[in-house]
């Protein structure tokens, strides 16, 4: 019993900032809301849709970062830290790319972008001027991004979840002064929200700089980013990431698309959804961060050989998992007449709502258990092929096909076509737990370094 209290507490020293930060981060989206909801239906509406660029472009960095703590968490858990800072500046490099891409789309085709989501003209108008402003935080949250990761994995999750909550403070007083032009800021409605995003993205990466100047973490080798020799580490790298990035592809894309329905469904539809999605990831931070969490706890016992170790800690991580998604469904369901009170949308938005929020209390507790698994123990020792598989089938082939006939071939209701998309978490649940029983993610994939 004394080496799981000393287990917990160890986790609960990573997760707590984690999740915190997870927390925060979604608190930015909820004042967004909030504050359009404001100004009207539209506004929230249509940020809401447009943020969904913000959601694809991290699946992206998320892989990524996925990647960097797989190999780096059993590097530095195994003592060489020099081929863990190696990781980071590969990271870095594809982080950077991609953020470049996408801030240049949205600079130049946000009309265009918008009309994927959406076919109403005030939604397409309004999430465009949104879309052109956030642009350049795409670029900054790729390159912050990958170093809170490498913050997580050489024990700066502290540190990290500091600069991320003061970004978000900023965002919120931002948007507040910018959305609605308090004293001498000008009053810039769905625009205001977008460049309080990049104003707070602007001190992340600051931040960010200052503590690798004074030495609180690891320095960004800027000649190993354009250029590595290690092609065996830079190999290693991608054989991990490229299956998580399909992964987080396969299932972003799956998700986005539960907005493309919804945004097809009318703007109370989309409205109620918003709102729902935003309650249930700031509940769902606390999964989020166990599963962080647990990815690098494991991966440095993995990266130690401390094989037996792991797998009884894996355990007790999946038991614990089963408990917080519980208990996160019961606080769902406590917040919902707050939520409900607060929130004002038009009648038939808050009868959808209402609704979509039980059915949000239910899926968080097969996402707490899947998050866990798939996004922390399998990733720690190396096996990160199987969430791909699993996660893309379950929405490509079962859910999203599901949705979309529901939807526009049979017209069902606006809340049968809800209930539908959120059948994946407990769909893929007896495939993931098999394969975990077969404990082939007990691994040590780390490699001697000449």
């Amino acid at each position: 019993m004394g080496y799981n209290k000393s287990l917990y507490k160890q986790l609960s020293g990573i997760v707590a900032p984690i999740a915190f930060q997870y927390l925060m981060s979604s608190l930015v989206t909820a004042s967004d809301a909030f504050m359009l909801g404001f100004l009207d239906q539209d506004s929230l509406s249509a940020s809401s849709l447009a943020g969904q660029i913000a959601f694809i472009f991290s699946l992206f960095y998320g892989a990524f970062v996925f990647g960097l703590t797989v190999l780096a968490a059993q590097y530095w858990g195994k003592g060489d830290k020099k081929t863990a800072e190696e990781v980071l500046a590969i990271t870095m490099r594809y982080s950077l790319l991609v953020g470049l891409i996408f801030t240049l789309t949205t600079a130049l085709l946000p009309k265009q972008i918008m009309m994927i989501f959406t076919s109403d003209s005030m939604l397409i108008e309004s999430g465009a001027k949104y879309l052109r402003m956030v642009s350049l935080s795409y670029l900054l949250t790729g390159f912050t991004q990958a170093y809170f990761g490498m913050m997580k994995v050489c024990s700066r999750a502290k540190l990290s979840s500091v600069i991320g909550s003061l970004s978000v403070v900023i965002n919120i007083i931002l948007n507040a002064l910018l959305i609605f032009g308090i004293g001498f800021f000008p009053k810039m409605n769905i625009e205001g929200a977008a460049l309080a995003t990049v104003l707070a993205r602007i001190f992340e990466a600051i931040m960010v700089i200052i503590a690798v100047l004074q030495k609180l973490c690891p320095s960004l080798n800027l000649k190993l980013m354009l250029k590595s020799d290690n092609k065996e580490l830079h190999k290693d790298y991608w054989k991990y990431t490229v299956p998580l990035l399909i992964n987080q592809i396969g299932w972003g894309g799956g998700v986005t698309m539960y907005s493309v329905i919804m945004g097809h469904l009318g703007s109370d539809a989309v409205a109620a959804n918003s709102i729902a999605s935003i309650v249930r990831s700031m509940i769902a931070s606390l999964c989020w961060g166990i599963a962080s969490g647990v990815g690098i706890i494991i991966g440095g016992m993995l990266g130690r050989n401390e094989l037996s170790e792991a797998k009884k800690t894996g355990g007790s991580f999946v038991r614990l998992s089963i408990w917080i998604g519980t208990a996160s469904g019961v606080v769902i369901l406590a917040v919902t007449p707050l939520v409900l009170h607060f929130i004002h949308l038009a009648p038939q938005a808050q009868h959808y709502l209402k609704y979509m929020m039980l059915m949000a209390a239910y899926y968080i507790i097969g996402n707490s258990l899947n998050s866990t698994i798939i996004s922390g123990i399998f990733p720690s020792g190396g096996d990160t092929r199987f969430g791909m598989c699993c996660d893309v089938i379950t929405l490509w082939v079962v859910v999203v096909p599901m949705g979309m006939i529901g939807a526009f071939v049979l017209d069902l209701p606006v809340l049968a076509v809800a209930f539908i998309l959120t059948l994946d978490e407990f769909v893929k649940i007896p495939a993931v737990y098999k394969h975990y029983m077969k404990y082939k993610w007990v691994k040590n994939i780390t490699k001697e370094q000449i």
